[in-house]
């Protein structure tokens, strides 16, 4: 009897592990720009619900305090990149940036991260 086998062979596998190689090492350089993102995200939110009245630029500093203790690195938001938009009666904090991520050689990311949240409190100004 003749046994036949079957598998994949040295060279399918080298295959293989280039690319999931690949795509681990993207993963490794672009998941550190999504949980800074995350943690842009859990400062905002924490800021629309405290609810005090205060002008613009209180609102851009409390930001800016939150986002440090988020781990947000300080040259990724600056004050230019928050906004302000108003609704009627109520008032919309917004944040949008960009981050670039080195790959490897002359091949960046560019990342576009957006978040708004409508502020609780009144904002003077």
């Amino acid at each position: 009897m003749k046994s036949k086998q079957t598998g994949i062979t040295l060279i399918g596998f080298l295959v293989v592990l280039m690319v999931v190689s690949f795509f681990g090492y993207m993963a490794m350089k672009l998941v550190p720009a999504y949980t800074e993102f995350m943690g842009v995200s859990k400062a905002m939110s924490q800021l629309a619900s405290e609810g005090t009245a205060r002008t613009p630029g209180e609102v851009k500093t409390a930001l800016m305090k939150k986002l440090d203790f988020q781990y947000v690195s300080d040259d990724t938001i600056t004050p230019k990149d928050i906004n302000f938009k108003r609704n009627g009666n109520a008032t919309e904090l917004s944040v949008s940036y960009d981050k670039r991520i080195p790959f490897m050689y002359n091949v960046d990311f560019l990342v576009h991260f957006e978040k708004s949240v409508e502020l609780q409190g009144n904002v003077d100004g």
